[in-house]
């Protein structure tokens, strides 16, 4: 099978808009640690099921430990932590609080409490697919991550 040139994946697929969240749990010592990720899928309503994307390292044992995870959708102004925890500044510790067991960040526009139900093994990554055992929201904007940028909210709706 022929694949596709990696270069022009990766700028094909920065076309496809997506949210930016970030996903936290606890590690094996009970320290809070978390990833910046726009490959969170909402996959079933019934029950409610989402699918994280995850390479190793520190994140994935967390998850693969406790086998919980939560994700956090960062608002319009979340470009700070979303850098934070993609490992390209660091910030000033961010504002969380403990969630269903689960570290919930200050200000997030949703939070999902992730109970994981399945791995399953792709290239170089994992796919946790989880049930939702809890979740909230609020109105705000959020912040967008489209053509290897961030843009602040969603823009004008097409339908009005």
């Amino acid at each position: 099978m022929q694949r596709a040139d990696p270069v022009a994946f990766r700028q094909a697929a920065s076309r496809f808009a997506t949210g930016v969240a970030v996903l936290t749990a606890l590690d094996s010592r009970g320290e809070v640690c978390g990833m910046t990720a726009n490959s969170f899928v909402t996959i079933s309503l019934s029950p409610p099921t989402v699918l994280v994307s995850v390479k190793s390292g520190r994140m994935h044992e967390a998850m693969s430990a406790s086998r919980r995870y939560g994700v956090n959708v960062l608002p319009k102004q979340g470009g700070a932590l979303s850098r934070h925890f993609a490992g390209r500044s660091r910030a000033a510790d961010p504002d969380y609080e403990i969630v269903e067991g689960l570290p919930r960040l200050a200000n997030c526009v949703a939070f999902f409490a992730c109970e994981v139900t399945r791995t399953i093994d792709v290239s170089d990554h994992t796919l946790f697919i989880a049930e939702v055992s809890d979740c909230d929201y609020c109105d705000d904007l959020p912040l967008v991550f489209f053509s290897s940028r961030y843009h602040l909210g969603p823009g004008k709706p097409a339908d009005r």
